[in-house]
Order: C-alpha cells, then sequence, then structure tokens
C-alpha cells in the first residue's frame, strides 16, 4: 500500500498534505538524509527541509549528525497516537468549562446587518431553523410588493417544515387575502385596524423565534437586523402578546 493513502488520515489530525508526506517519507527511510526524504516523499530538498525543521518543532520528527550529515527519523505511529490521545482526554476533562465560555458568549448580544433583499432573504432563511413557533408583526402587502416571490420561497417552506406562525397585520385587502389561507400555510394571523396598528410598522417588521428577533425595512433602503438575544426576544414577546389580545378582541 502506497504511503500516500495515509496522507488524509494525517491530514485530519492537522497536519498539512507536505507535512503529512515528508513524516510518512521519514518513517519509511529512517535515519535518513535530507535528500533521500525528498526523493521519497516526491518533494524538492528545500521544500522537505523547510517541512522537516516544522515537524522537529511538533516533536514527530528528530534529528541526529553522523559523518557531518544531518539525518532524519520519525516517532513511531503509536507516539503520535499516544500523544494526540492526550489531547483528546484534556479536553474530555475540561469540557463543562470550555461549554460555560459558550454559554457566557451565548448570554451576550449578537447583531447581524443584512443588507439588500439577499439579506433580508436570509434573514428570514434563519428563522426556518426554529425549534419552536414564530411570531409575526407585518405589513402582509409591504413584503409581497417588495418581495415578489414571497410566498413561494418563504411561506410554503415554513408550512412544509411544520414550523407555525402566529402573525399580526393590518386590517386591509391584503391582510384580509393572506387570512383566509391560514389554514394552508400552518399560521394564525390576527387583523388589527390600520387606526391601531403600530405606525412604525408601516414599513418595517418584525419575526420573533427562539432567542433571536428579525427586524425588516423596506423603506427608504431595503435591509435587515438579526438580534439573537434573550433579553431582546423576551421584550418583544411581550410587547407581541399584548398586541395579539388586543388584535382578539377587536377582529
Amino acid at each position: 500500500m502506497s504511503f500516500q493513502s495515509f496522507i488524509p488520515l494525517f491530514e485530519s489530525l492537522g497536519f498539512s498534505d507536505k507535512e503529512a508526506a515528508v513524516y510518512l517519507a521519514t518513517l519509511i527511510k529512517d535515519h535518513a538524509p535530507n535528500t533521500e526524504i525528498a526523493e521519497e516523499a516526491g518533494l524538492n530538498r528545500v521544500t522537505t527541509y523547510e517541512t522537516l525543521k516544522k515537524l522537529r518543532q511538533k516533536n514527530v520528527v528528530f534529528s541526529s549528525e553522523k559523518d557531518g550529515v544531518l539525518r532524519f527519523s520519525a516517532v513511531s505511529p503509536a507516539q503520535i497516537h499516544e500523544k494526540f490521545s492526550g489531547y483528546v482526554s484534556q479536553l474530555a476533562s475540561q469540557i463543562k468549562e470550555l461549554e460555560s465560555l459558550q454559554q457566557n458568549n451565548l448570554i451576550r448580544p449578537q447583531v447581524r446587518f443584512l443588507q439588500g433583499i439577499n439579506g433580508v432573504k436570509e434573514g428570514y432563511a434563519k428563522t426556518l431553523e426554529t425549534k419552536g413557533e414564530i411570531l409575526s408583526i407585518a405589513n402582509s402587502k409591504n413584503i409581497r410588493s417588495t418581495w415578489k416571490k414571497y410566498d413561494e420561497e418563504y411561506v410554503q417552506k415554513r408550512a412544509e417544515k411544520n414550523i407555525f406562525l402566529r402573525g399580526i397585520a393590518p386590517k386591509d385587502t391584503m391582510g384580509e387575502q393572506v387570512h383566509a389561507d391560514d389554514k394552508k400555510y400552518c399560521r394564525e394571523i390576527r387583523l388589527l385596524d390600520e387606526s391601531l396598528f403600530p405606525s412604525e410598522m408601516v414599513e418595517n417588521e418584525i419575526c420573533i423565534f427562539d432567542t433571536s428577533v428579525l427586524i425588516v425595512s423596506f423603506h427608504p433602503d431595503i435591509f435587515a437586523i438579526l438580534i439573537t438575544s434573550p433579553a431582546v426576544m423576551q421584550t418583544q414577546k411581550q410587547i407581541f402578546e399584548i398586541l395579539w389580545k388586543i388584535a382578539g378582541k377587536t377582529s
């Protein structure tokens, strides 16, 4: 079996393709000068020598001088296995500490600015990864006039994933049309009289899901802001639930 077949294995351990080839060539030749290792590895002498220096730094190759010639040998595969097993054991012993770092990071709000219609689509795509329902305050007409294939490219995909949506929309012609198809698209839309509908939602809309809030603006520029923050999400959810009750009483 050619040593080339083992190169992907060593690449998975963090070796570059040249480092893997030179290590394996050194393992085969053992106590050989740079020129012989280069020939075995199929690399030029300069590249091989520079790679051998890197492998010495990783402590997987060592050198000694004989008759004025520097010769190289490789540590055994068993020693490499022991070395990497030690790394894995150390990682396993500190999993809880490492996960606490991740949890601390998740507490910090994360904000992404998504520009243009493609950015808006990217933001909506994130909502399709939710493990729960989506809460939406939206102008039904506004988004469909800007994103022509909104129903085909987003609403239908959400329904196919069986992700339920509770939404609040202005009670206008488009709102009535959307509401009529609620059962078909796995949602419940409550219509709010236009006089009661928040004025800031005329040009913007909000999607609340998991620990995130997606704020979308269509005029004068199209962009979205994706905020991942449990605290912000809870505040927006409380506002939504208040409007949800009001819409239920007026519908």
